[in-house]
Formats: C-alpha cells, sequence, structure tokens
C-alpha cells in the first residue's frame, strides 16, 4: 500500500484568448488582482488553428499565456475555473459586444511532469475533478521536451507555446528549490 502525501502547490497558468487586446488585458488584470503578480508572460499569439471559435468570439483571435507567482494546491482548480468562467461574464455584461463570448479565460496548472488545463467539457480522456470541472493533461514533459498528446489543441502544439512553458517550468523548478 502506497502511503498517501500531500500533493505540493503547483504553479498556476492562464490563456487569455479574445479579438480585443482590451478583453485580454482586463482578463489578465482580474487574475492578478485575485490569484496575485505573474511571474511570466507571453507575447500575444495569433490564432488561426482552428475556426470553432469564431461564432462565439469573432475573427482575428489572439491568445496570450500567463504563469503566477503564488501557487496553489491543485484541488483549488475547480474553484478557479468557476471563477474564470464568472470573470468571462462580468466582462461579457460589462463591455456589450457584437460577440457572445468576448473573452475566454482557460485556468490551469503546471508540474514538472504536466500542463494540466480545467474544463467543463467532458470526453473520454477527461478526469472530473467537482463543481461540473474536468481536467485534462494537455502536455508532459518527457525526456528534455514538452510532448503533445493525442487530444493536444493544435494551438498547443506549437514551438512557441512549448517554449513559454519550458520557461514555466524552469520558473516552477527554482521555486521548489528555494
Amino acid at each position: 500500500m502506497g502511503t498517501i502525501r500531500e500533493h505540493p502547490k503547483v504553479l498556476a497558468v492562464m490563456a487569455v484568448f479574445s479579438s480585443s487586446e482590451q478583453a485580454i488585458a482586463w482578463g489578465l488584470a482580474q487574475a492578478e488582482a485575485n490569484w496575485g503578480p505573474l511571474a511570466l508572460k507571453s507575447e500575444l499569439f495569433s490564432f488561426e488553428e482552428t475556426q470553432y471559435y469564431e461564432s462565439a468570439m469573432g475573427k482575428s483571435l489572439q491568445k496570450q499565456l500567463l504563469a503566477f507567482e503564488r501557487r496553489f494546491l491543485p484541488d483549488e482548480l475547480p474553484q478557479r475555473k468557476r471563477q474564470t468562467n464568472a470573470w468571462e461574464a462580468a466582462y461579457a455584461t460589462e463591455h456589450p459586444s457584437d460577440v457572445t463570448r468576448p473573452l475566454n479565460l482557460d485556468p490551469g496548472y503546471l508540474t514538472e511532469a504536466k500542463l494540466i488545463l480545467a474544463t467543463t467539457k467532458d470526453r473520454d480522456h477527461r478526469i472530473y475533478l467537482a463543481d461540473g470541472v474536468f481536467a485534462e493533461c494537455t502536455l508532459y514533459f518527457h525526456r528534455g521536451a514538452w510532448r503533445n498528446r493525442d487530444w493536444t489543441y493544435p494551438d498547443y502544439q506549437k514551438p512557441e507555446y512549448h517554449q513559454f512553458f519550458e520557461q514555466a517550468r524552469r520558473y516552477y523548478r527554482e521555486q521548489e528549490a528555494s
């Protein structure tokens, strides 16, 4: 029988996604106000891998990846997903737009071995956590590099994303060592 231990704290990450740089900045500000200062912020990436979001979010979508200084316990992920959903709804109410979903916030966490994203959509490879939230292991770290899963979203397969998550992994390891 294995010994049950508390999981170490994980690195909080989030993707902010919109056609509006104002919406992206608003999402970033909400996260910093609630989760603490940023440790890392990517450049704005053009999102052209799929048209899946266009009907709800419009065209010319951009995504920015964030990592936060304050770590958290992984069992807090459902609460964070519910919180980001509330922020999305608040932004849509406060900033009327010609699209139904002007802001998309995807929280998750990173460890040395994996990138986990929270979602409300159930699929065969997702694990139910609580409160209508599932976890997906989107990337895993193996033999010195981030690797894709069969289900990894096309944008998360990009080398630029892997480079950001390599920086985040280094930051996480430095924090663990101190």
